[in-house]
Order: C-alpha cells, then structure tokens, then sequence
C-alpha cells in the first residue's frame, strides 16, 4: 500500500485521465481486463496461506511473489475495502492477479467498508489510483468472486484446511480482527499472522497536509487501530514487519530499470509496467518494498533479523493514534528489527522469473 504522504502528487500525475474509482463494493468497469499472456503454474505445495489485502500497487507485487513460490500455497485471497482499494475493483484486480500468475481458480473476496472502530481512511486520490490499477491490465479471470464475505471466506479456509494457516496481513487488520471476533473457536487453526504494520523504533509516515500530524503512525495501523490491537491481543502468534524493517529496502531507479529489463515471466513484466508506473516515487527515495519484504519474510525469514517485545497499539484519537507503542507487560509480539537488502532483492528476483530456488 501507498505510506508516504509525499506520493499523493506522484500518484495525482500517474492517474492522468483515469476517472475515480467508485464506492465499495461498487462495480468496476473492466478497465483492468484484457488477453494478455499469462503464467503457467503447475498445483501449488508447501504451507497454506491465505493473504489479507488492501491492493495497493506494492501488494499486487507481494501477491505475484507469493504465487510464485513453491513452497507455499495461497489458499484464499481477501480483500479489505477499509483499505486502499474498494471492494469491486479490488476484488477484480485480485482475480486477475491470480489469472495473470496461472492460479485463476484461488478464491478472492472483500469484507466491510470501514474500520471496527474510527472514521481514519486512506485519501481518495490513492484510492482511485489503485482502483484503476494505474492504467495498467490483467488477463480476465472466468471465475468469478466467493459468494461469501471476506470473513466467511477466511473462516471456511481455516476450517477446511488440515494443518494450520499462516494469514499474511498486507493492509488494516479489519478482517483477521472480525474473523477472531465472531469466531474465536478458530485461533488454534492459524499458525501464525504476519502483518506489514507498525513503526515500532522509527518515525511512522501518516503525514498529509489535510490531517493532524500523526509522525509516529503507520499507515496499516492508523486506519483500523482497534483491529490491530485485537490482532495484537488475540494470543495468535504474531510477527511484525514494521517501517523498522522496510526503510532498509527502499526500491531504487537502478533495481527497477535492472529488473525491468530481465524480466522473463508474465507475472515479472507486469511487476516491472508497475515499478514503471511508480518511478517519480522511486527517483524521490520515498518508494518501498513494504508489502513485497512482508511477503519475503513469509517465505524466508534469513531476509530480516528480529526482537521480541511487548507491544500494544494506541486506539484513542489524538497525535498518538495508531501508534504501535513497547508496553511493560502484555502483549508480546516478534518484530522485524531490520532487513538484508542484497539477500531480499535476490530472493525477489529469482522468484518472480520463475526461479525460487
């Protein structure tokens, strides 16, 4: 997902003449479909896992990653419309995502409008980039949405599944904090949930010229921080990869042209049109891999180093809203302390040209 207030205007001039996305769970005009080439996988193995997503740019690269890999298997998809992206297009997205990687029959879904608690929401002009995919495209998918909602589909996966899942968060916490609200009975079905939120030691990036400075903030968080405090307080085993992780892997102009042009798999290329799409970000310095590291750390942990901490999440409104905040007691929660950049983009390369390894 966007977290630099300072991409607001990048993302402005990017659009061009894309309209505004519609409402959640609106329709999507179909903009993003089209015949491309597609990859093709052979039956996914490895660990289930189901990703959470508010599908922004960096998540539809954390997503291709990980249908990438062959030694996990994404089980299910689900969408936050309390996110970047709204229901209808985001879901849509999500389908061609899955279409484009050679997964089309993975199933996607979308939960709730707006946070468990609060009115805070990403700026529209984010909102209507990403729902437009950046004027990008997507193979169509034949398959259409789960009939259910996002937690109904996190549910039945759980359920269903005969080892436990690892839930990969990549947006605000609202769905996995509504699934182990009305369903408590399935925290022992969940190995573990990784969440790419927080600032725990560094600055945070909720900083925009129409909203009370929140410099200690994340993005993930400040949207639904009662939901990342439940997750946090859930007793389900959770690890961070915060901003303390991600500002040492910030994509620069070299690393996209580089990848740009070695790009060998559908899923690669399209990768590459986004980092494209996002290079007056990348120049500025201001552009991460905040979701993609996240997606890396699931799949191999040598990427990042970590700690261990009590930790808790402020939900009262004021400048400390969102905070993720070290508590004496409570809580305790792994972190990511910092990431190995030249082991990660490797990593990242590899795997999405096909060669995971």
């Amino acid at each position: 997902m966007f977290r630099s207030g300072l991409r607001m205007l990048a993302l402005v001039t990017l659009l061009g003449a894309c309209s505004t996305g519609g409402g959640g769970g609106g329709s999507h005009p179909g903009a993003n479909r089209s015949s491309a080439p597609v990859d093709t996988q052979g039956p996914a193995s490895g660990r289930p896992l189901i990703i959470d997503t508010d599908m922004a740019a960096d998540d539809w690269m954390a997503i291709l990653f990980l249908l990438w890999r062959r030694d996990i298997r994404v089980e299910a998809i689900t969408v936050t419309d309390a996110g970047e992206a709204h229901c209808g297009p985001g879901v849509t997205n999500a389908l061609g995502l899955v279409a484009l990687a050679g997964r089309p029959e993975i199933p996607v879904a979308c939960g709730r409008e707006v946070p468990l608690a609060g009115t805070h929401a990403f700026p529209g002009e984010w909102r209507a980039g990403v729902d437009q995919l950046l004027g990008l495209t997507l193979p169509a998918n034949a398959n259409k949405a789960a009939s259910g909602s996002a937690v109904e589909l996190l549910a039945a996966t759980l359920r269903a599944s005969t080892e436990k899942v690892t839930i990969l968060t990549l947006g605000p916490l609202t769905n996995p904090a509504q699934l182990l609200g009305d369903s408590p009975d399935l925290k022992d079905r969940i190995a573990a949930v990784f969440v790419m939120g927080g600032a725990v030691d560094v600055p945070g990036n909720v900083l925009l010229p129409d909203l009370p400075p929140q410099p200690v903030a994340e993005w993930n968080v400040y949207v639904d921080p009662t939901a990342a405090r439940l997750v946090l307080g859930s007793s389900v085993p959770v690890t961070l990869v915060p901003l303390d992780a991600t500002n040492h892997v910030p994509i620069t102009t070299a690393f996209a042209n580089g990848y740009r042009s070695g790009a060998t798999t559908a899923s690669a290329r399209f990768t590459g049109d986004v980092l494209a799409k996002l290079g007056d970000s990348i120049a500025r310095g201001d552009y991460f891999f905040w979701d993609p590291f996240a997606a890396a750390v699931v799949a191999d942990e040598s990427v990042a180093s970590f700690g261990r901490r009590h930790l808790n999440v402020v939900t009262d409104e004021g400048p400390g809203v969102g905070q993720i905040v070290v508590a004496a007691q409570g809580p305790e929660a792994r972190y990511a302390l910092s990431a190995d950049p030249s082991r990660y983009e490797d990593l990242f390369l590899r795997t999405l040209n096909g060669r995971p390894g």
